[in-house]
């Protein structure tokens, strides 16, 4: 499964022959497939997408956000896996969070010593177990 992706409005028209904008982040095989699995076990509506973020706060600045949402105002609107036979995940993400998102990937774990999904940023100097810190 690839995780490309395919902004939707109201992302940047780009030139002719140009590419498509990428997304900032990309989910891992094994994030897509639980996503998906959630999706139908929860009946998540089909207006909602997957939400992905960040906000202030935790011991080193920055914790993430993930769940499911509506579309809002200043959202910018990306389709991963979008060949993949199950359809593609919608992701959801305030246009002012890409700057501490980029190159982000999302995981999910599933093992004895941990479970849940999982943020992978190259961007993150510092860690904790509640949040991360950038570099701007």
């Amino acid at each position: 499964m690839s995780t490309t992706a395919t902004p939707t409005a109201p992302a940047p028209t780009p030139p002719a022959g140009a590419p498509a904008l990428p997304s900032p982040v990309r989910l891992s095989d094994r994030a897509a497939s639980e996503v998906r699995r959630i999706v139908a076990n929860k009946q998540i509506p089909a207006e909602y997408g997957l939400r992905v973020g960040v906000k202030g706060g935790g011991c080193s600045g920055m914790s993430y956000v993930l769940g499911f949402d509506k579309r809002r105002d200043h959202d910018l609107a990306f389709e991963l896996d979008a060949d993949d036979p199950a359809g593609p995940i919608t992701v959801f993400m305030d246009k002012r969070h890409g700057l501490y998102l980029m190159g982000t990937t999302v995981d999910y774990h599933d093992g004895l010593d941990a479970r849940g999904f999982v943020f992978d940023n190259p961007q993150a100097t510092q860690t904790c177990g509640c949040g991360s810190s950038f570099a701007a």
